[in-house]
Formats: C-alpha cells, structure tokens, sequence
C-alpha cells in the first residue's frame, strides 16, 4: 500500500467517528446542561450530538440550522473531564497525538498559546486527509480551549470548548488562502468569547 494511501486511511479513521455518531443519534441529550443556541462567529449553534461515554466524560457537538454532520463547515464541540485536574497534562496527551499524526503527515500542524492570567490553553491545529490520487479531500482547522472548572458539586473538572472548520476538495485552496490572511482572527474570537456555562447531570 503507498504511503499516500496509509496517510488517507489513518486520517479518515481519525476524522470519520464524529460524522458517524452526530448521524446515527437524533435525538441528543444535554447532559451538560447548556443553555442553548450558542453564539459563536455571529452565528447561532444548536446541540446536534452528545454522549456520555464513562462516568466522568462527557461530549456535545453543535451545528448550525441546515449543515449536515457529514460535511459540515462549522461546528462547537465541548467535552467534559470531571475529576480530572491537571490541565498541563491534558493539553500535552493532545500535542502528543498530533506529532504521532504529523510522522504519517507533514500537513499536520499546530501552536500552543497559553494564558498566564486564567491559566488557560489555547490549541491551533491543522489536519488534512488526501483523495486516493493524492489531492488533499478535506482540511480541518481547529482551535480547542482548555479550562478547569469546579462544578456544583464541588468536584473539579477540565472543559474543552473548540471550534472547528472544514474545507472540501474544490474549496480547499481557498480555505488555506483565507487561512493565511485571517489566521488570528478566529484565535481571538475564541479567547475572547464567554465559555458556555455548565451544569452535569
């Protein structure tokens, strides 16, 4: 199998699952509690998956009215770790899937920004899955915000709040132009923004 193949394949593994299950579950249940829509990038999300995988993790996607899981242009994500503490640790297990990434990739990319004041991670990484005949299929930028948090209960918990955008064949070549010009813009709506408010079940 060439190279360019087993690069497609392992992406595609990596990026299908959340198109998969955002189809197959209709009927999402906000475990987290959120008060919805969201706002974000002027523009009105409302909870199209979620799941509660283990008693201390939790996952909900958002989408915007009309796009579909399987090719969207925009979707929120938040996932919820309770227990957990160590935020340093948790934003270092993901740089370290990503490097494992770019080894089979190079179009993989990605910078670290933190928050001295809050204590905060900011994530900006870039991934790529190609065509059979080598020509990049989809790009996926995301921007993943981490944060602790004590919940009502008093156990303290790490909150992911992300954007992510894709682009798809034909759109590709624009969307790593528009990515040039306007990188930064979407970092700082994402520092700046309120985070969602949340209350587990």
């Amino acid at each position: 199998m060439k190279k360019k193949q087993i690069i497609y394949i392992v992406l595609i593994t990596l990026i299908m699952p959340v198109m998969i299950k955002a189809q197959t579950n209709k009927a999402a249940t906000n475990y987290l509690n959120v008060t919805g829509p969201i706002v974000f990038d002027n523009k009105s999300f409302k909870l199209n998956w979620s799941s509660h995988p283990s008693a201390n993790f939790y996952k909900q996607e958002y989408l915007t009215k009309g796009e579909d899981a399987s090719k969207y242009k925009m979707m929120l994500l938040i996932d919820v770790t309770a227990g957990e503490t160590n935020l340093k640790n948790v934003v270092s297990a993901k740089i370290a899937e990503l490097k494992k990434m770019k080894e089979g990739n190079p179009m993989v990319s990605y910078e670290i920004i933190q928050n001295p004041k809050t204590g905060e991670y900011l994530l900006d990484f870039l991934l790529t899955a190609n065509a059979a005949d080598g020509t990049t299929s989809i790009v996926e930028r995301n921007i993943y915000r981490y944060k602790t948090f004590t919940g009502k209960a008093g156990n303290k918990c790490v909150m992911l709040f992300a954007v992510s955008s894709r682009a798809y064949a034909k759109e590709v070549n624009s969307f790593f132009i528009a990515l040039k010009a306007n990188r930064k813009v979407l970092i700082n709506e994402m520092a700046q923004c309120k985070m969602p408010e949340i209350s587990i079940k």
